[in-house]
C-alpha cells in the first residue's frame, strides 16, 4: 500500500496538473480535567508491565522535557502511544523503558519519546479569518521582507496557507515574505517539508486556489497532491522546543503564529514563553492565537485586539 513516505521528493513526478480550504493546529493532549476524578488506574490485561507510579513518571519527564502538563486521566493514551517505543526497543516494562531513557544511554530516544506524547490536528486556512486579518496587515507593511513565524507547524499546513496568503497578497509566486516554520515533533516537520498530502485535504479549499497552489499526483501517485515548489521555497522548517532557552532563529518578525499550541502549557510556562516572544516581535507586529487560547494573564505583555490577534501592550498596531 502507498505511503506518503514512498512518494517522491520535490522536484521528482509524477505530479502534474493542479489542484485545497485550511490551517494547522494542534489538538491538546491535556484538555481542561479540573474536578473531574482520576478513573482508577488499571493495568491488567496488558502486553507490558505498566503501573501507575509509571504513568507519574511520564507525566513528569514530559512536563520537564517539552513543557506539557499531561492530565492526570491519560493513563491509556500514555500506554498506547509509548508502547510501540518498548516493542521497538524490546523491552517487556515501562520502568525498564524509562530507565533506559533517563540513562541517556540512548540519547535519540527522547525526541521518539515527546513524538510519541504529541497529537497533531491539521487543516489547510483553519480560523479563516486570521489569515484574512494576515492579508490586510501585510498590504499596509512597506518594509521588505516580511517576515512570519509559525511556531507550531506540525505537517505544514498552516504555513503553506501563509505562503499561499502572501502569494495572494503581492499578485506573485515570490513574494517579498520570509517563512519560518517550526514545531517540536520532527516526525511531522518532515512530512510537512515533503508537502505531499492527501486529496480530501484540500477537497474543501477553492478550486481557482487548488489549481494555483497544488500539483495532483497521476498514476501510483493517484490521489495525493503537492505543494508548488514556489510555496515550498518561501519556508524554512526547523525544529524549535518552545521550552529550550536558546531558539535558532532570529527576529524580528512582523508577525508570529503560535496558535492552539500554549493549550499545552501551564499558565508559568505560557507567561515564560510570551517573555521571550516580546523582544522576537516587531513594535506593530502582530501575535496569533488559537481560538480556545486567551493571554490575560500575560496583559503586561501583549493586549487583545480580537478574534485571537494580540499586538504587544506597549505599543500601537497597525491590524
Amino acid at each position: 500500500m502507498l505511503t506518503v513516505a514512498d512518494l517522491p521528493k520535490p522536484g521528482s513526478t509524477p505530479f502534474t496538473s493542479s489542484l485545497a480550504t485550511a490551517r494547522s493546529t494542534r489538538t491538546p493532549l491535556t484538555p481542561a480535567a479540573a474536578l473531574v476524578e482520576p478513573p482508577r488506574f488499571d493495568s491488567s490485561d496488558r502486553e507490558f508491565l505498566y503501573r501507575e507510579a509509571d504513568f507519574e513518571r511520564v507525566r513528569s519527564l514530559i512536563y520537564k522535557r517539552a513543557g506539557i502538563s499531561l492530565s492526570p486521566v491519560k493513563h491509556d493514551m500514555v500506554y498506547s502511544r509509548l508502547a510501540r517505543r518498548l516493542r521497538a526497543k524490546s523491552l517487556k516494562t515501562f520502568k525498564e523503558y524509562l530507565d533506559r531513557l533517563e540513562s541517556g544511554v540512548d540519547p535519540s530516544e527522547w525526541e521518539a519519546f515527546v513524538n510519541a506524547l504529541t497529537t497533531n490536528l491539521t487543516s489547510f486556512f483553519r480560523e479563516a479569518h486570521h489569515f484574512d486579518i494576515l492579508a490586510d496587515f501585510m498590504r499596509g507593511l512597506e518594509r521588505r521582507p516580511i517576515k512570519i513565524w509559525c511556531s507550531a507547524a506540525s505537517t505544514g499546513e498552516e504555513p503553506y496557507s501563509l505562503a499561499i496568503t502572501a502569494c495572494e497578497v503581492f499578485g506573485s509566486m515570490t513574494p517579498p515574505v520570509q517563512i519560518i516554520a517550526s514545531d517540536l515533533d520532527t516526525n511531522v516537520l518532515a512530512q510537512g517539508e515533503r508537502g505531499v498530502y492527501a486529496e480530501e485535504r484540500i477537497e474543501r479549499m477553492d478550486r481557482t486556489r487548488v489549481q494555483k497552489f497544488f500539483l495532483r499526483g497521476t498514476g501510483t501517485q493517484d490521489g495525493f497532491v503537492r505543494v508548488r515548489p514556489e510555496l515550498q521555497r518561501l519556508i524554512s522548517f526547523r525544529r524549535v522546543n518552545l521550552l529550550d532557552r536558546q531558539w535558532p532563529l532570529q527576529g524580528p518578525f512582523d508577525a508570529m503564529f503560535c496558535r492552539n499550541v500554549m493549550i499545552y502549557f501551564d499558565k508559568p510556562t505560557q507567561y515564560d514563553i510570551l517573555e521571550r516572544f516580546l523582544p522576537l516581535l516587531r513594535e506593530d507586529g502582530l501575535l496569533f492565537a488559537g481560538h480556545s487560547e486567551n493571554f490575560i494573564h500575560a496583559a503586561k505583555l501583549f493586549r487583545s485586539l480580537g478574534r485571537t490577534v494580540y499586538a504587544r501592550a506597549s505599543t500601537g498596531t497597525r491590524a
